[in-house]
């Protein structure tokens, strides 16, 4: 999808519902960018710890008792894709996971996310689900967020460490970004299979795509930079596409 006018250079199975993974944080990261304040300060809880780990999540190594501001958090949710982080965001704004999950919900009605259910701030296994459609969509509003624009295209992340948390280290999953992308995010379950939201320029324009369901982790940076490479070459120099209604 050309962010710049909607246009839609390639879909396949665009609208079937299927679990997504932790693409459903960048619907955290949304929701908290219009809650919260970069500079605001969250204490991590031993429930936010133990929910990630009893999970068998991927973390930010957080540890109880840390306190970190929501500016680092959005770091820690986006980059290594910390459950940990997520729990603590949503046990902040909603206030509890409850009411931050409705919010997620209202959020994606608000964006005509028509196709889209959230159930948890995570993404872990759960009744939610969502379409590529819906995920490019969000992707384009996410990265008109300056903020989440800027997180997401960070290859890393280094938090000193400071009278209240250790020092943390944190390196995006998304190894796309050495090949020039902008963004976005990286998700897997076993339900969801390997998926990917993400964005890279070419030819001055920045475009968005999706992966969903692939068998590896490795096979979906492979499709994202086929897809990106016929854009490359065939959109880019041809203009072909076509304009959501």
């Amino acid at each position: 999808m050309d962010t710049t006018d909607g246009t839609v250079q390639f879909a396949k199975r665009e609208t079937r519902r299927v679990p997504v993974a932790s693409l459903t944080k960048v619907m955290t990261a949304y929701v908290v960018r219009r809650q919260a304040r970069l500079d605001d300060v969250v204490t991590i809880t031993t429930a936010d710890v133990r929910h990630a780990t009893a999970g068998g999540a991927t973390t930010a190594g957080l540890r109880a008792g840390e306190r970190l501001t929501v500016r680092d958090l959005l770091y820690g949710l986006m980059l290594p894709s910390g459950a940990d982080a997520a729990h603590a965001l949503a046990e902040r704004y909603g206030p509890g996971t409850a009411k931050f999950v409705a919010k997620m919900n209202d959020a994606a009605r608000a964006l005509g996310l028509r196709d889209t259910r959230y159930a948890n701030p995570d993404g872990l296994p759960s009744k939610g689900y969502s379409t590529a459609r819906d995920q490019a969509t969000l992707a384009l509003a996410a990265l008109r967020d300056p903020v989440i624009a800027s997180v997401a295209k960070t290859p890393k992340r280094v938090v000193g460490k400071s009278a209240g948390h250790r020092g943390h280290v944190w390196r995006s999953t998304n190894d796309l970004l050495d090949d020039g992308a902008v963004g976005l995010k990286t998700g897997f379950t076993n339900q969801a299979g390997y998926c990917l939201s993400f964005a890279a320029i070419r030819g001055g324009r920045t475009y968005v795509g999706v992966v969903l369901g692939e068998r590896s982790d490795k096979a979906r940076f492979a499709t994202a930079r086929k897809l990106l490479d016929w854009v490359s070459e065939e959109v880019v120099s041809e203009g072909a596409g076509v304009t959501l209604p």
